[in-house]
């Protein structure tokens, strides 16, 4: 299924309004991520403080104490300004404030560093993503190569560059594509039948075996937490009546009201029993308590229902498929567990969902899976999902002219990524403007303006204008390239490509165009003047041959997105508060260290370090860390980490010593039989020697009588009591006296024999080596009695051992 060729990551992210999940790719298949509190979803929150900044669990946590500076639910502003109707209806609604930016866009203000600042959606995003990317790399324990994040598919133009700004060299895909290909890719017995897989919101319709996306439908503005609005204003208006409180208008006790009503429809989902609501100290210093059953929740809820109900039908409908040629639905998203649109599902469709995927995990599994299929580390069954564009695209050259100077190039769920080829005839620049064209949930339709600059011809005739129009793997429009064509001399010899035309074609007056398909793949030019060349072709005999060579021209975008430098310098902006961060940790961790080794210290003193040290050391040692402890919560409690540093190593200074005594003393016992099995042996091989062993003949008498190993063993160890407790006897030498005993004994009881030499021819010469040896002999058995009578060197040797 998932071959994995060299060491590299590739990752997936699933990034959601409310939660985002991280898969990766590994040799033996995908595997969804845990963070730092042991859980796959990471909350789509980021919080501000005075030092540092707080994502993912952690800032979703804290948020009731730090309710102005915690920032949620921002992707629903991703690309837009803030005149926006969707922006202007959420302002009210959040507790951060919302504010407009000079260029018209959306800026949210929080406090940071002391300071209040003013951040993007864009950065608030990237600094989100900051945080999967740890996740994921502590996961893997290595650096992440590759990711492919999920995006809505009917997220505009405007939208897709937006995140691609806070994500950056990350490749977007569909949920829906995403979803498709995590279900498809594992199933090894697919029928030849149309398959219809759904996700609350987003339903998509797949067809197998050419798995092409067939239509994709979509309500933007709902989604699990317009249900949990719904029920939170319910019982704002019964806590109203029955204790006189308005939580909607307490931004804190609101979003405690929100927190309590998603865990309550949870419980819904999985009992139709009346449940329990309470909340302690809500308001005022009150307790409220309340009850819901499934059916009050479905009745509360009804429109939101018919809402979803709409979009299934719409979804049928424009897949232009009947209910016999659906063979199974596949339900992905949290809501999707609601047992109303189960029932509603099963309705529109006539068949019972299935629950097959994890309906949390399902489309960051399948941005994994496309990640590894992009990435030539890995060989992956050969399985890919065609991706759609949701909503038609027109180009428009001249607005003047009406239908005749516009042309839809993409229509409705045109296949993507593909590219097309428009041939116009100009004299001179030319301004396109692409449009979407239909419904779009975007207050404008407008993608973008292309300029294409080239002298004015001098003559009247126009000149052949090629434009090559793309919609990228990331569902973004753009006119990748213009080419000119201009005739030249039949003498020249141009080394760029040409292509003929006949003669007696004339070009039309005024603008024209004609478009032509193009295939997926980027190297697409030649293809697309296919038609041109074979109609040449066909008048060859007939007309007399024109030689053109293209040229290639500038193309200038004026398209949503931040311009390349203010990129630059948010990024460069995000580098920074990502070293602050890190920084700020390390600060934090050395004092957690040092207030950790303060109590571990001072609660082992009265307890097992009790017998290793002196009264009057303990009372200064008792001192000195009740001050330390002191410190940390009072002055010291914002140093800098040099600070911590420094004072862990001057109390280690005077607490390891102690630690170190207590570990000697428990090892004393297991030093004293090495050392004394060691004696013991060498005392062993001396007696060998003495007794004149052939294993010890070849070893000097006066190497062996020196005695100075023996010596220093016995004059670095006393025989102590080895099981002496007492302080003043804790650092008995048993371990160095064992070293000293091999390091100068074994080099001499290991010392090789003398090769024998080899018997030689002359007599005479034999009986002069004997001579010398017996003379040999005897000096030899002088210095022996000597050092006999003047040394005690065989005293040394035989140690008593007790």
């Amino acid at each position: 299924m998932l071959k994995c060729q060299a060491k590299m990551s590739v990752v997936g992210i699933d990034f959601g309004n409310e939660s985002c999940f991280v898969a990766v790719a590994r040799a033996g298949g995908i595997e969804t991520i845990d963070n730092d509190y042991s859980l796959r979803a990471t909350p789509s929150f980021v919080a501000f403080g005075e030092r540092q900044r707080v994502l993912g669990v952690a800032a979703k946590n804290q948020a009731v104490t730090n309710l102005k500076n915690t920032i949620f639910g921002f992707k629903r502003f991703l690309g837009r300004r803030y005149d926006d109707p969707r922006v202007q209806e959420d302002v009210n609604k959040v507790p951060f404030k919302i504010m407009k930016q000079d260029n018209g866009g959306v800026g949210i203000k929080a406090t940071y560093l002391g300071q209040e600042q003013m951040y993007t959606p864009e950065q608030v995003t990237a600094m989100l993503f900051t945080k999967l990317k740890e996740t994921a790399e502590n996961g893997i324990q290595s650096k992440v190569h590759d990711c492919v994040i999920s995006v809505p598919s009917y997220y505009t133009d405007a939208e897709r560059r937006a995140l691609l700004d806070a994500c950056s060299d990350c490749r977007l895909i569909n949920e829906t594509a995403a979803a498709a290909l995590c279900y498809g890719i594992y199933k090894q017995d697919l029928p030849e039948q149309k398959i219809s897989l759904g996700m609350l919101l987003l339903w998509i319709v797949v067809i197998l075996p050419f798995k092409s996306v067939l239509a994709s439908t979509a309500d933007p503005n709902l989604g699990g937490r317009d249900f949990d609005a719904a029920l939170a204003g319910h019982f704002c208006v019964e806590f109203r009546s029955r204790y006189g409180i308005y939580p909607e208008h307490n931004p804190r006790a609101y979003m405690r009201l929100l927190t309590e009503v998603e865990k309550l429809k949870k419980q819904m989902s999985a009992n139709a029993t009346k449940l329990p609501l309470g909340i302690e100290c809500f308001m005022e210093e009150k307790d409220v308590t309340s009850s819901m059953c499934r059916a009050d929740y479905e009745e509360i809820c009804a429109s939101l229902f018919q809402r979803v109900e709409v979009v299934l039908q719409k979804c049928l409908d424009d897949s232009k498929l009947g209910l016999n040629d659906i063979h199974s639905v596949e339900i992905v998203g949290g809501s999707t567990r609601i047992p109303a649109i189960k029932q509603m599902i099963e309705k529109v469709f006539r068949k019972a969902p299935s629950t097959t995927l994890n309906q949390d995990e399902a489309v960051s599994r399948g941005c994994a899976l496309q990640c590894a299929i992009l990435s030539p580390a890995f060989k992956v069954r050969d399985f890919q999902i065609t991706d759609v564009q949701p909503y038609p695209i027109k180009l428009i050259w001249d607005d003047s002219l009406g239908e005749d100077g516009a042309t839809e190039v993409f229509p409705q769920y045109n296949p993507v990524p593909f590219s097309r080829m428009l041939t116009f005839y100009r004299k001179g620049a030319m301004t396109l403007r692409a449009i979407y064209t239909g419904q779009v949930p975007y207050p404008t339709t407008e993608i973008g303006k292309f300029i294409v600059n080239f002298n004015k011809n001098d003559n009247s005739d126009p000149r052949k204008l090629k434009i090559k129009a793309r919609v990228n793997m990331h569902g973004i429009f753009s006119i990748c390239s213009a080419t000119i064509y201009e005739e030249i001399e039949n003498g020249e010899n141009p080394e760029e490509p040409m292509e003929t035309e006949p003669q007696e074609v004339v070009p039309p007056a005024g603008d024209t165009a004609s478009s032509e398909p193009m295939d997926n793949s980027e190297n697409t030019d030649a293809n697309a003047a296919s038609a041109d060349v074979n109609m040449e072709e066909a008048d060859k005999k007939k007309s007399k041959k024109v030689l053109y060579v293209g040229k290639e021209l500038p193309v200038e975008s004026v398209t949503f997105g931040l311009p390349r430098p203010e990129l630059d310098e948010k990024i460069m902006s995000e580098t920074h508060m990502i070293s602050r961060d890190r920084n700020e940790k390390d600060r934090i961790d050395s004092r957690n260290t040092l207030e950790e080794y303060v109590y571990d210290l001072r609660e082992k003193l009265d307890m097992e370090l009790n017998g290793f040290v002196e009264d009057g050391e303990r009372q200064k040692l008792s001192e000195t860390l009740t001050s330390l402890e002191n410190w940390l919560y009072e002055d010291g409690s914002d140093e800098k980490k040099e600070i911590y540093v420094q004072k862990l190593e001057e109390l280690k200074c005077r607490g390891e010593p102690i630690k170190e005594r207590r570990i000697e003393s428990e090892d004393r016992p297991r030093a004293f039989k090495e050392v004394e099995v060691t004696l013991q042996l060498v005392r062993k091989q001396v007696d060998m020697y003495n007794s004149k062993d052939a294993k010890y003949d070849h070893i000097e008498q006066k190497e062996m009588t020196g005695g100075k190993a023996i010596q220093e063993v016995k004059l670095g160890w006393s025989k102590p009591d080895k099981n002496s407790t007492k302080i003043t006897n804790l650092t008995c030498p048993f371990q160095s006296s064992r070293t000293i005993l091999e390091r100068k004994i074994n080099p001499i009881l290991n010392t090789p024999k003398p090769k024998a030499e080899p018997p030689k021819e002359n007599g005479r010469a034999s009986n002069d080596e004997d001579a010398k040896t017996k003379t040999a002999a005897a000096e030899g058995s002088e210095t022996e009695n000597s050092e006999e009578g003047n040394s005690d060197g065989p005293q040394i040797m035989e140690v008593e051992i007790d």
